[in-house]
């Protein structure tokens, strides 16, 4: 991949995170909502490829975590259980 190619696909990465964050800010998503838990996944698993792939291994390590703990509550929403509420 490109330099270029990478960048961007590191901005929509940043993005669909950025964009759930914002949703939440502006009550428009609520965090538990499976929207929101989407958009952390696939951001959080889109720069942790490219973390892995650039050896950035800091930041590596903060988008995987992201994306497990993202995962994790995307898991308990489909099954029906609702995660605890936020202090």
């Amino acid at each position: 991949m490109s330099d270029t190619a990478a960048q961007l696909v590191q901005v929509a990465g940043a993005l669909l995170i950025l964009a759930a964050f914002a949703a939440t800010q502006f009550d428009r998503l609520e965090p538990h909502s499976r929207p929101y838990l989407v958009l952390n996944v696939a951001g959080s698993l889109i720069l942790t490829v490219l973390a892995w792939s650039e050896r950035q291994y800091g930041f590596l390590l903060l988008e995987a975590v992201w994306a497990l703990i993202s995962l994790w509550g995307l898991a308990q929403v489909l099954r029906g259980r609702t995660p605890p509420a936020s202090h």
